[in-house]
């Protein structure tokens, strides 16, 4: 794969997924990546695990690894004047300076954006927040359950009252896509950049990710005047051939054929049902959406008499979109996923074997390797070389507590 971001150095003083993800994707594509992390206990998500959240189900701490892998760690005392004279040279030398702290925490350690550009005014300064750099609550905490998932709309767009509880994605669902998007800003700011010579400021947040992924939905809800949510499943003028249904042993396959006046009697024909093709009911479009709930209960009720396996060997040549919906395991197993490289073997310091999803872009055709998260402070002592402190410097600073 070419390494698209190969000499790019990243310094990121940021903690959990959203923001560490990001940076995570460049280390993927070739960038230098230095994570400076707390002196002492390291990047929160290295305890994760004893939060009682999430079980990793076993010693390695996937969390940790998925946002994080590929980098260089050191462990950095940014309230003392010596770490923060580190971080300054740290910055010198670099095209991004990437955080995710609060306002108040920015100004107290003294790394806002003027701090870090009077050590070098060509650095990309980014900025991942939970509800935006700008407004009341911008100096307010969030995660991405929170503000991506629950504030920014996408719980509701999947929420249906019968099933009595709001729904609940995957950990880092909101962070890893609010990550692809900080990527991607930065990816653009040094185009800029190389361009014009501007260095920019470049804000993401939770909120204003989710915003953008339910954006046609929010779109239609201002101009429909109100919040647009899941059609009934017995809605009038419901495509019969958009939605999920159960099979005979509690899978759920989605199909979603958008012309449903073409796609009718091909279906009916492959499902060994052709009379449904030529029932006056549903002749054209317009008559079969027209009885449309006699069409949901007829294919509710086909695909309730087959099971899955079935099903597949039924729809295999059916020429319209379908799909099984699929948990974690299936989709790694998927033959597509597969075939893309779309889930990569690592190795821990140790040897350790484990899994990551790989970055979502190719370049060349070929699937980014992901390389192992830093063991804490892992490059502490040669990051310091790199800066040009010699040995005595650099014992000092450890014996005053100011590097790990």
């Amino acid at each position: 794969m070419t390494q698209v971001m190969q000499g790019v150095r990243v310094l990121e003083v940021a903690e959990h997924t959203f923001v560490p993800a990001a940076s995570a994707l460049l280390a993927d594509w070739g960038a230098d990546v230095i994570k400076v992390e707390h002196v002492e206990r390291g990047d929160a998500m290295r305890g994760i695990m004893s939060s009682g959240t999430v079980s990793t189900g076993g010693d390695v701490n996937l969390l940790f690894e998925h946002s994080n892998r590929g980098k260089r760690s050191i462990g950095l005392d940014l309230t003392s004047p010596e770490g923060l004279d580190v971080l300054h040279k740290l910055a010198a030398r670099s095209d991004v300076f990437l955080t995710n702290k609060l306002p108040n925490v920015l100004a107290k350690l003294h790394i806002e954006v003027d701090d870090i550009r009077a050590h070098n005014p060509d650095i990309i300064y980014v900025r991942g927040t939970g509800q935006g750099a700008a407004g009341p609550e911008a100096s307010r905490g969030a995660y991405d359950f929170l503000a991506f998932w629950s504030r920014g709309g996408v719980a509701y767009g999947l929420t249906r009252p019968e099933y009595g509880h709001v729904p609940s994605p995957g950990p880092g669902f909101g962070d890893s896509i609010g990550a692809m998007t900080i990527a991607g800003g930065i990816m653009g700011a040094l185009y800029h950049r190389e361009r014009t010579g501007e260095a920019t400021v470049v804000d993401v947040s939770l909120f204003g990710t989710a915003m953008w992924a339910m954006g046609q939905a929010i779109s239609i809800s201002k101009s429909l005047g109100f919040p647009m949510g899941p059609a009934p499943l017995d809605g009038p003028g419901r495509n019969p051939l958009v939605g999920n249904y159960l099979t005979a042993d509690g899978r759920w396959v989605a199909i979603c054929c958008l012309q449903a006046g073409h796609y009718w009697p091909i279906f009916a024909a492959t499902v060994g049902r052709p009379e449904l093709g030529t029932d006056e009911r549903f002749a054209d479009n317009a008559a079969l959406l027209a009885n449309s709930s006699d069409a949901v209960q007829i294919v509710t009720d086909l695909f309730a008499s087959k099971t899955l396996a079935e099903w597949r060997t039924v729809l295999a040549d059916f020429p319209g979109q379908w799909a099984v919906v699929q948990d974690p395991l299936e989709a790694c197993a998927d033959p597509q996923a597969v075939a893309n490289g779309y889930v990569q073997e690592c190795a821990t310091a140790d040897g350790s074997t484990f899994h990551l999803t790989a970055a979502p872009v190719q370049y060349d055709e070929v699937a980014p390797q992901p390389r192992r998260g830093p063991e804490f402070n892992e490059h502490g002592d040669a990051i310091l070389e790199e800066i040009g402190l010699d040995w005595d410097t650099i014992i000092d600073l450890k014996v005053k507590g100011v590097v790990a």
